[in-house]
């Protein structure tokens, strides 16, 4: 978080807000949260192994120190959320997403031709209890033709959330989230119609039935606050090996679709945290899931290096990932 002054949007945005909200109070110096999106809480889940009876620690194949990469691409996203002011204490938020594929060519990245980044930016805020924003028109919106997205529109059971300030904050910053992820699966979806070259994903490649399905798309999972694996099986996930992965099991998220999924061990966690190094990668199905999520891993371990300094998540993060990430904070 930072306490930095408003940036040009935000200013852009408190001019409406202030005519359309002459009582909102504005925050002297906007909190600023990257990645803010409310952590679901820890759990352990089982999931269906489709190597083997039990989960048990497997040697890559072929990897050497020559081992190289196929990945021909990186996409990642971006998020940022700036509360602007409360409105009798309901926030009201500024929400920037962003998402880019880069390109390698003759070992340099590039920003993706066939598709451009997106930046998008857009307020959030409790319409049910400011009727006044409700209102606003399109000729109204500004010269950037803000769209305000509600933060207040009832759940599946049809009730609305109370109207405490943490409550809608986290109704924002899910919204981002979500925004932020439709950005990510338009651009993936762009790839994988075009098939050019195996596509590194940050994050999980589920959402999409067409990117789940397409053998161009491996996903890349750094955090783990669902960990599929129970008993036993945990014990031989926290104590895998550099170069070594578990056995592939089958992951079928709820509302989503199913994906094979292996956790590998990019760096030996020897004094350091039972989870450094660990990702977790998901592919589409395959007839040589086994073959396949040999290959797949090694392309992953070949992107460790050059590192991902200064950045402090290095242990997991591939170099293309972080230009990713350098370039949509040099965009947005």
């Amino acid at each position: 978080m930072n306490n930095a002054g408003p940036d040009t949007a935000s200013r852009a945005v408190l001019r409406l807000l202030r005519q359309w909200l002459p009582e909102m109070s504005v925050i002297d110096g906007a909190s600023s949260l990257e990645q803010t999106s409310p952590g679901d809480p820890p759990i352990l889940r089982s999931a269906q192994l489709v190597e083997g009876s039990a989960m048990r620690a497997i040697r890559i194949a072929g990897l050497s120190r020559d081992t190289t990469s196929d990945f021909g691409a990186f996409l990642d996203g971006t998020q940022r959320v700036r509360v602007i002011g409360h409105h009798f204490g309901l926030p009201i938020v500024l929400g920037t997403v962003s998402a880019a594929i880069r390109v390698r060519v003759n070992r340099r990245l590039t920003t993706w031709g066939h598709q451009p980044p997106r930046v998008d930016r857009k307020i959030y805020a409790p319409l049910r209890y400011i009727p006044s924003l409700a209102n606003i028109s399109p000729g109204e919106a500004g010269e950037a033709n803000w769209q305000i997205v509600d933060t207040s529109t009832a759940d599946k059971n049809g009730e609305y959330p109370s109207q405490h300030p943490v409550a809608l904050f986290e109704r924002a910053t899910r919204a981002v989230d979500r925004d932020r992820e439709a950005l990510e699966d338009e651009l993936a979806e762009a790839w994988c119609a075009r098939g050019e070259a195996p596509l590194f994903v940050d994050g999980g490649i589920s959402r999409s039935a067409r990117v789940s399905a397409s053998s161009c798309a491996i996903g890349v999972i750094k955090s783990h606050r669902t960990l599929y694996v129970e008993g036993d099986a945990l014990r031989t996930v926290m104590g895998l090996k550099r170069g070594e992965r578990s056995s592939i099991f089958r992951v079928s998220p709820r509302s989503r679709n199913s994906v094979l999924s292996w956790y590998l061990r990019l760096r030996d966690a020897d004094g350091h945290d039972p989870m450094w190094g660990l990702v977790r990668v998901e592919a589409a199905e395959s007839e040589r899931a086994a073959e396949r999520a040999d290959e797949v891993s090694r392309w992953v371990i070949a992107e460790t290096s050059p590192l991902a300094l200064p950045d402090g998540r290095w242990d997991k993060m591939s170099y293309g990932i972080r230009d990713c990430e350098e370039f949509l904070r040099a965009i947005s």
